[in-house]
C-alpha cells in the first residue's frame, strides 16, 4: 500500500478540487447559491458574513456579492454588528422570508454548504480512483497479522482487493466473512475527499453521511484554514468509504431517495460508497431476488458508470468506483447463473476452522474478556463439536465466552470457564431438538 507525503498529497488535492474564487469557478448558479443563502438566514435569524461563509462552505467575496444581489431585490436587510459577531448581520425581510419558505416548499428543502456540480465531483472521484490503492502481500499479511486466519485465504483476498474488481465470498455462518470484509478497508490506504452535497440540474443530492463517512484520522481541517490553504471546502476529508447492506436491501434503496414532503434527494449507498468498497451482507436474504440484484449490477460492473433518476424523471450517469463485494451464506450456484459469475472475476470461500485455529482464538478471545479458561475445556469443546457434527467457525470462542461471562456476572463469582459453565452456554447458544424433547 503506497504512501503519500503529507504535503504532496495537499497539493494533489488542491489540484483537483482547488478553492473556487468566483461564482464561476463553483459550477453554481447564482441562483441556487442565494437560495441557499436565504436558507441558512431562515435556520439562524441572524447570521454574519463570516458565519454565512462556513456554513455554506464559500468564500466571503462569494458571499457578498449574493448578499448584494439579494439585498437589492429587498430580499435581506442589514442589521448593525454585534457584541458576538464579526461585522454586519444580515436578516430576512418580509420578501425574503415569502420568497425562502416558496423555495422550502416548492424546489428544495435542503440546507447546508453548497453542493459540488456533478462535473466537478466526476474529476474528483477520478483522481482519487480506488484502482489507485496499490495493495501487496506484505500489506495484507501485516493487516491480518494478529489475527488467526488460513494465510491461503489471505492470499486468496490480496489479489482480489488489489485488482479492484468485485468480489463473491461465500461460506457458512459464522466464518468470518463480515468480520474479515471490513478489516479488508484498511488496505485501501490514502483518505479522500467526499462533497457535502451534489449538484445536478439545480438538484441538490445529499452526499456526505456521518453515519457511513469516517473523517480522516488526521482531523479535516476547518472550512476557515481550508479557504486560507486553497482547498474547495464543500468537500470533507474522509476514510475512503465502507458501505454494507443486508437483509433489508431493496432496488428501490440504490436509486436516489427523495423526500417528496420535506424535498430532500439523498445519495443512495453505492454513491455514498464511491472510491470506497460496497458489501452486500447475507446475499439471498434479501427482499428482492438474487437475479433481479445481480441483473442491477451488470451495468454498474461493466462500464464503470452507474445511471440514476432525479426527482424529475431524468436519467443522470453516475461515476461507480466502487469494490463491490457479494457475501453469502448460500451456494452461489444456487444464487446466480454462470454468466453472472464470471463477470465477478475472484470467487474465495470462507471453510470452517481447524482446532489449532479455534483454539488461538478461544484463548485471545478469553484473554479479551479476562476469563481463565483452562485448557482441558479443549477436549470438551472438540468431543462435542464432533458428536454433533457441528462445525468449528471463527465467531463460535467469543459467542460462548460471552454466555460464560454473563453467566460469571450474573452469580457475582470470578470469571473461570468451568464445564458446567460451558454445557450451560453451548446448550443455550445451540438448538437440540431431540435432547429438548420438542417435536418438529
Amino acid at each position: 500500500m503506497s504512501s503519500i507525503n503529507p504535503a504532496n498529497e495537499t497539493n494533489l488535492r488542491h489540484s483537483f478540487a482547488p478553492r473556487p474564487r468566483n461564482i464561476v469557478e463553483t459550477g453554481l448558479s447564482s441562483d441556487l447559491i442565494s437560495s441557499l443563502i436565504c436558507k441558512l438566514i431562515y435556520a439562524d435569524s441572524i447570521l454574519d458574513l463570516q458565519q454565512l461563509s462556513d456554513k455554506i462552505a464559500l468564500s466571503g467575496n462569494i458571499v457578498e456579492v449574493i448578499l448584494d444581489e439579494l439585498r437589492k431585490k429587498n430580499w435581506i436587510e442589514i442589521l448593525a454588528a454585534s457584541y458576538s459577531s464579526d461585522g454586519e448581520r444580515y436578516k430576512l425581510t418580509d420578501k425574503g422570508l415569502t420568497e425562502t419558505l416558496s423555495i422550502i416548499q416548492n424546489k428544495s428543502g435542503y440546507i447546508g454548504p453548497a453542493p459540488v456540480p456533478l462535473e466537478q465531483y466526476i474529476r474528483v472521484v477520478q483522481a482519487q480512483t480506488i484502482q489507485n490503492a496499490k495493495i501487496t502481500r506484505d500489506d495484507v499479511h501485516k493487516t491480518f497479522e494478529h489475527i488467526t486466519i488460513d494465510p491461503q485465504l489471505l492470499d486468496q483476498l490480496g489479489p482480489a482487493m488489489h485488482s479492484g474488481r468485485a468480489i463473491m465470498i461465500y461460506g457458512l455462518p459464522g466464518t468470518g466473512k463480515t468480520f474479515i470484509c471490513k478489516r479488508l478497508a484498511n488496505l485501501l490506504g490514502d483518505s479522500v475527499l467526499l462533497p457535502y452535497a451534489l449538484s445536478i440540474d439545480e438538484n441538490i443530492i445529499q452526499f456526505y453521511d456521518p453515519s457511513l463517512h469516517r473523517l480522516a484520522k488526521i482531523p479535516a481541517a476547518p472550512i476557515t484554514t481550508n479557504l486560507q490553504q486553497g482547498a474547495d471546502p464543500r468537500y470533507i476529508k474522509c476514510q475512503r468509504p465502507v458501505a454494507i447492506s443486508g437483509g433489508e436491501l431493496t432496488l428501490e434503496m440504490l436509486e436516489i431517495n427523495h423526500d417528496l414532503s420535506a424535498r430532500i434527494s439523498e445519495a443512495p449507498m453505492q454513491l455514498k460508497a464511491n472510491n470506497g468498497m460496497y458489501i452486500i451482507d447475507d446475499l439471498g436474504r434479501q427482499r428482492v431476488s438474487p437475479n433481479d440484484l445481480f441483473n442491477r449490477w451488470i451495468i454498474p460492473l461493466e462500464e464503470k458508470q452507474d445511471y440514476l433518476s432525479l426527482n424529475n424523471g431524468k436519467r443522470v450517469k453516475i461515476p461507480f468506483d466502487v469494490i463491490l463485494i457479494f457475501s453469502a451464506n448460500i451456494n452461489p450456484l444456487t444464487l446466480a447463473d454462470d454468466a453472472f459469475l464470471r463477470r465477478l472475476g475472484y470467487k474465495i470461500r470462507f471453510s470452517p476452522i481447524n482446532e489449532a485455529q479455534f483454539a488461538a482464538i478461544w484463548t485471545a478471545d478469553a484473554l479479551a474478556l479476562n476469563i481463565d479458561s483452562p485448557a482441558s475445556l479443549f477436549e470438551l469443546i472438540f468431543a462435542r463439536h464432533k458428536q454433533e457434527n457441528r462445525p468449528l467457525v471463527p465467531c463460535l470462542p467469543k459467542d460462548l465466552l460471552g454466555l460464560i461471562n454473563d453467566q460469571c456476572k450474573y452469580q457475582g463469582v470470578a470469571k473461570v470457564a468451568t464445564e458446567e459453565r460451558l454445557n450451560i452456554a453451548w446448550e443455550t447458544y445451540f438448538i437440540n431438538i431431540e435432547s429438548k424433547g420438542i417435536n418438529g
